[in-house]
């Protein structure tokens, strides 16, 4: 445990330098990325093969390889992981079979193991649970090639092998546990003509379960007889499966094809990628736009009204009527920029938002732009995190500037909110969770000198940026309004029941999320159902859809809300597309027990628990754009208006 919290805070130490290695240092015209240099290898070359996590997406909680008693080299060995890594229960460790380049292996006898009824119990379980065991060959993780009978007979790859599987013998209604003790691997490489060098692109398996049998007395060079390369023996299916049970015997082999292939090692991860379905894809930024569409002509509707006529001819309105429905939004000029109830709550959210829609939106152009690719695993996590550490400037100073406009003299107080408050909470339950897993002996549990480096991040680094931001934010001037403010506030006539406070918040949450819910539910089964997810391009027009929308909806119902003379719209703004982050996790309820199959309280409580933080996040996000919308429309409106 004390090795692994040194060499946890030795990697965020070195990520962090090596980070701001790369803003001081000048003149470098290229590097590559962690993890995506090509390497290439003659033939003969050992190949490295590395062992992960085991992963259930039953179970939601992953173990390492070596907690079940499959065979182990003489030392094992520790991969030194980074922070996403860490976070995501990555625990990758060398293993004791042995690849030559382009040396293929037959029959290989890896290790005998007899069962005992602990470990038997183990096996049961996991199998039980749908456990698949990772590996990673140059930096490819293992795949399972299936083939799809639906789709023209395409090929599509399942990460990891299952370790076994459940039946019953023919004639026999008794259930049974096989293992998969013998692996088929194929190794693909492409290889460079003029110096016989070759480059990994493709790392498969076919996973059987075989009794094996041998003649003769145990030992290390034994033949077997129902696996020989020598009588052309091989096994190609699972006709005389390995039982699971207490005092039985296992042998462990493998063998090791290669194959020569056409993809290049750029394209290596295409395979992996693929996507079946940009169709859906489209249609949801199709129906992402139509939203958009009929936003901006009730906005643009609104603004011609207005800004064009009810400005220019401001005295000059034709009808009766149209005087009635017209000044509705200039009767509270004088009370429209009273500074709201819970201000320095309101000053803690925006400045929250800002630091995440900066995150956000610079993780996405590098995800775009290629930087973020799924072969530098825990990249991502990584990258959101430092990030959001690193935009604790601009939470200070959006924090400070709004809260020097509500004419507050305390601004040290607001901005140590704004750099405690959100983490908090969410530190808080990620606590818990992580209890939770502690106790399920998971290697999914942060250890506690990630936990200490991921505190050392926020304290050492994050509030510090936070409180420079804001001291910048408050000794700027103040923002002035463009109307002066009431002394006495003006009382708000009875409204109709649709401009009720909560149904027009719970209204205008509707579109912003139907806006991206689609493209939810892709993120969804990457993050639980162990797929990848590399649509980027997709995600980031429907982020700015999703800032659009926000925007466009909380200024079509701040229109309304202030036309019916109710000047209460400061927290309204927030809340009006903050309101989304509800249906969010409504669709996260209806999407578990739709679409997985978790039956473990632990495992519920887990995706919940992780649900109720990105949910929480989603409010901060969409809440922030929704009141800037509306906070620049009303300056814009009144301040083109002069008022007698």
């Amino acid at each position: 445990m004390g090795s692994r919290s040194k060499s946890i805070n030795k990697s965020v130490t070195t990520m962090v330098s090596a980070l701001l290695f790369l803003f001081l240092v000048h003149g470098v015209n290229c590097f590559y990325l962690p993890g995506v240099a090509p390497e290439d290898f003659q033939k003969g070359d050992p190949l490295n093969l590395k062992v992960n996590k085991l992963t259930s997406i039953k179970t939601q909680l992953p173990y390492s390889y070596y907690s079940l008693p499959f065979c182990a080299p003489k030392k094992i060995v520790d991969s030194a992981e980074n922070l996403g890594e860490v976070l995501r229960g990555d625990r990758i460790e060398n293993s004791p079979y042995v690849f030559k380049m382009r040396e293929p292996q037959m029959c290989t006898v890896l290790c005998r193991i007899t069962l005992d009824g602990k470990t038997a119990k183990q096996f049961k379980e996991k199998i039980d649970d749908e456990y698949r065991v990772n590996m990673i060959l140059d930096n490819l993780p293992l795949v399972v090639p299936v083939r799809r009978l639906d789709q023209e007979s395409r090929t599509v790859y399942q990460l990891g092998y299952h370790i076994g599987l459940k039946g019953q013998y023919a004639g026999s209604k008794e259930e049974k546990y096989f293992i998969h003790n013998h692996l088929a691997f194929t190794v693909k490489y492409h290889k460079d003509l003029q110096t016989d060098s070759a480059r990994i692109v493709g790392f498969e398996v076919k996973p059987y379960s075989i009794k094996h049998e041998y003649e003769g007395k145990w030992s290390e060079n034994i033949r077997l007889t129902t696996c020989d390369p020598h009588n052309k023996r091989t096994v190609v299916n699972s006709n005389t499966p390995q039982e699971v049970e207490a005092k039985k015997e296992i042998i462990f082999t493998y063998d090791v094809d290669y194959q020569e292939s056409d993809v290049k090692w750029a394209s290596r991860w295409d395979a992996y990628l693929l996507m079946n379905d940009d169709q859906i894809h489209w249609f949801s930024i199709v129906n992402s736009l139509m939203i958009v569409l009929f936003l901006s002509g009730m906005v643009a509707m609104i603004m011609l009204r207005t800004l064009y006529r009810d400005i220019s001819r401001y005295n000059e309105l034709e009808t009766q009527e149209e005087a009635l429905e017209e000044t509705g939004w200039k009767l509270v000029h004088g009370d429209v920029f009273r500074p709201p109830s819970n201000s320095d709550l309101l000053c803690v959210y925006v400045g929250t938002g800002v630091q995440f829609l900066g995150m956000i939106l610079v993780t996405m152009i590098f995800a775009v732009l290629g930087f973020l690719s799924p072969s530098n695993r825990g990249g991502l996590m990584t990258a959101m995190l430092l990030l959001w550490v690193f935009m604790g400037i601009f939470a200070g100073y959006a924090s400070a500037r709004l809260y020097k406009m509500f004419k507050g003299t305390e601004w040290k107080k607001v901005i140590l909110r704004t750099a405690v408050m959100f983490p908090a909470i969410v530190f808080a339950i990620f606590f818990v969770l992580n209890a939770l897993i502690w106790g399920q002996k998971s290697s999914g549990a942060v250890p506690f000198g990630t936990m200490f480096a991921l505190v050392l991040l926020w304290f050492g680094i994050s509030v510090p940026l936070v409180f420079v931001g804001g001291y910048i934010g408050f000794r700027k001037p103040a923002m002035e309004d463009p109307v002066k403010t009431n002394k006495i506030p003006r009382q708000i006539p009875e409204q109709a029941w649709y401009m009720n406070p909560i149904f027009s918040i719970l209204i205008g949450g509707v579109l912003p999320f139907g806006a991206v819910f689609i493209e939810l539910f892709f993120i969804l089964t990457s993050i639980w159902l162990n797929q990848f997810y590399y649509i980027f391009g997709f995600l980031f027009l429907v982020f700015i859809i999703l800032l659009i929308t926000c925007a466009e909806i909380t200024i079509v119902l701040c229109y309304f809300q202030l036309c019916s003379e109710d000047y209460l719209w400061w927290w309204r703004s927030y809340l009006t597309s903050g309101s989304s982050a509800l249906y969010l996790f409504l669709y996260a309820t209806f999407y578990f027990f739709t679409k997985l199959e978790i039956t473990k309280l632990i495992s519920g409580l887990l995706y919940f628990g992780y649900m109720l933080i990105a949910s929480y996040a989603f409010f901060v996000l969409t809440g922030t754009i929704g009141f800037y919308a509306c906070f620049w429309f009303t300056r814009l409106i009144y301040s083109s208006v002069k008022i007698d």
